[in-house]
């Protein structure tokens, strides 16, 4: 593939973002797809994330790598089951799984919950912390920091080779994700709360205006939404975030398809790459 065009997307299989939406699947649960050339990144696998991938076309054998954020089950329930997918149940040893240490690791509240059979499966299995970086040939996954009930939780910025792409996770918003996002020519956000309502530790509205208005992306996506968030329609919101920001905001929904180097200056934050 010629190095002067990029192909890349950012594909929603799933924009549910409590427990209960995940529960009554009032929206799906499945993560989010990155590709970016031949590279196919499955971000979050949530309960659904196999049946989605089916539905939207996901060859999950084709997956680089799988990127967890932290432990809780709308997270990273399918996590093992993606693993069997990309490796043919073990007969082809590849694949990257990157995540909290969490997943990795039992903690006080529980266990891992990537089971040691289907580490064995992958390439590598790599627990990341805040700034810890990792090489996946021309892109450069950097950790971010977050502030969650899971202690170790994380978001992750992608340095591709026309764009650079954050994710936050779930986090609440602190000075240091600010300065961390700085740069990115888009951010996903996941904001379960509509206005100034979040709990426990989440993102809402007034955090999203915040964040868009430091970084200054030249694209912002929220996903992840709670009942309270899907009553008052995230439509509703995103369009006031853009009033406010004026920047282009979008309310994610099952099944987005986007393609993120229409949002770049096509510079490359990648060495060597023009």
């Amino acid at each position: 593939m010629s190095r002067g065009i990029l192909v890349a997307s950012i594909l929603f299989l799933g924009t549910a973002g409590s427990s209960a939406v995940v529960s009554k699947q009032l929206r799906s649960s499945g993560g989010i797809i990155l590709q970016v050339e031949d590279l196919q990144f499955h971000l979050d696998p949530g309960p659904g994330a196999l049946v989605k991938a089916k539905e939207y076309g996901v060859n999950l054998n084709h997956t680089t790598a799988i990127l967890v954020t932290h432990n809780h089950l709308n997270h990273c329930n399918d996590l093992n089951m993606i693993i069997e997918a990309m490796t043919h149940s073990g007969i082809e040893h590849r694949g990257i799984v990157l995540g909290s240490k969490s997943i990795f690791q039992p903690t006080e509240d529980s266990h891992p919950v990537i089971t040691k059979f289907h580490q064995n499966l992958v390439e590598k299995a790599i627990p990341m912390e805040k700034n810890h970086k990792v090489g996946i040939e021309l892109t450069e996954i950097n950790a971010l920091s977050a502030d969650h009930t899971d202690k170790t939780a994380i978001g992750f910025k992608f340095f591709c080779p026309r764009f650079t792409l954050s994710y936050t996770g779930d986090t609440a918003l602190t000075p240091q994700l600010l300065e961390e996002l700085t740069g990115s020519d888009i951010i996903i956000m996941n904001v379960p709360y509509p206005g100034n309502k979040a709990q426990g530790k989440n993102l809402d509205t007034e955090a999203a205006i915040k964040i868009i208005t430091h970084v200054r992306p030249k694209l912002a996506i929220m996903t992840h939404f709670g009942l309270d968030m899907l009553r008052t329609d995230p439509l509703v919101e995103a369009r006031e975030i853009q009033r406010v920001t004026g920047v282009q905001t979008i309310a994610a929904k099952d099944g987005l398809l986007v393609s993120p180097q229409n949002y770049s200056e096509y510079r490359s934050p990648v060495r060597g790459y023009n």
